[in-house]
């Protein structure tokens, strides 16, 4: 009898052992999905602040102007384009 007690004692002593190992895989991929959704939140952060500054920068177009600024799809060189509406 005792010597089936040491042999469950061993086996849950090995089992507890490679449940904290476990543990420490998954709480060590926890942190580092943590520290990933971290970073991503940080980048989505500056682009979206980047867009509205952006945003901010472009001039309103009016169907008056004097002057238009084009880009040639081609060659990616800007070119002034005078309109019509003078």
């Amino acid at each position: 009898m005792k010597q089936q007690l040491q042999q469950r004692l061993q086996k849950l002593k090995v089992e507890f052992e490679s449940g904290q190992k476990v543990l420490a895989e998954l709480e060590a991929k926890h942190t580092n999905v943590q520290n990933t959704l971290l970073r991503i939140q940080g980048a989505i952060q500056v682009l979206e602040e980047e867009l509205a500054k952006a945003h901010e920068d472009e001039p309103s177009v009016s169907t008056n102007a004097l002057d238009a600024k084009t880009i040639n799809a081609t060659n990616g060189t800007v070119s002034q384009v005078a309109t019509s509406n003078q």
